[in-house]
């Protein structure tokens, strides 16, 4: 019986952190939504940006740990 109560009380609030972790994304994913409509063009050069570092240093891991 206790630990059943325990378990419906963790359940509970772990819905509750999922549901604020939710609200937030959405959040921010409207806030990112504006931000490339009213910005495209700088959105796609720091997404390229971002791609290409990444690409580096990925190319970069792989040369060294992949022979």
């Amino acid at each position: 019986g206790v630990a059943r109560k325990r378990l419906a009380a963790a359940l509970e609030h772990a819905k509750e952190i999922a549901g604020r972790v939710r609200d937030k994304a959405v959040e921010g994913a409207k806030a990112a939504d504006e931000a490339v409509r009213e910005h495209p063009y700088q959105a796609i050069a720091i997404g390229v940006g971002v791609g290409a570092i990444l690409g580096y240093i990925v190319a970069r891991r792989c040369s060294r740990n992949c022979d």
